[in-house]
């Protein structure tokens, strides 16, 4: 298995994996969700980059870093392969991200999640984030927040 920035032939991929548990467990795509999906590039234009989790040319999973402001960039996105389960694939693609936002001067990521996607959660936490106070970030399904300081 090998991590990889943004590939325009995995696009879809990263697309049907968080289309997938969106729907498995709210029945729904929000705006931002579309809104994400609709511009993959102009998000990577502004300094954004998605990570794919491939082998052998099959992607396994994704994740996105996106930048917001003085500093702060969300983990957001992270997608696996349903059909294919691998093992540590979305901790992989989500470690890149992070990687990937402090070395283009993130100091701090959040991530908005819903308390139902406990894989989830556990990726995170291993990943050094941390529950703090849900702000209004815009997300529906959101009834949970997360992050982590980047040193």
């Amino acid at each position: 298995m090998e991590i990889i920035e943004y590939d325009e032939k995995y696009k879809q991929a990263f697309i049907d994996f968080n289309t997938e548990w969106i729907i498995k467990y709210f029945g729904f795509l929000e705006e931002e969700d579309v809104y994400t999906f609709e511009h993959v590039e102009e998000l990577l234009g502004k300094g954004s980059m998605i990570f794919f989790a491939v082998e052998d040319g099959v992607p396994l999973a994704a994740c996105m870093a996106e930048p917001m402001e003085g500093g702060t960039w969300e983990l957001c996105k992270l997608g696996a392969n349903s059909a294919i389960p691998h093992k540590g694939v979305g901790e992989a693609v989500a470690r890149a991200a992070m990687d990937w936002a402090k070395a283009h001067g993130a100091e701090r990521m959040f991530i908005i999640t819903n308390t139902v996607l406990k894989a989830a959660i556990h990726i995170y936490e291993k990943l050094g984030f941390r529950e703090i106070k849900l702000d209004d970030y815009g997300y529906k399904r959101g009834d949970i927040a997360f992050e982590c300081i980047l040193e």
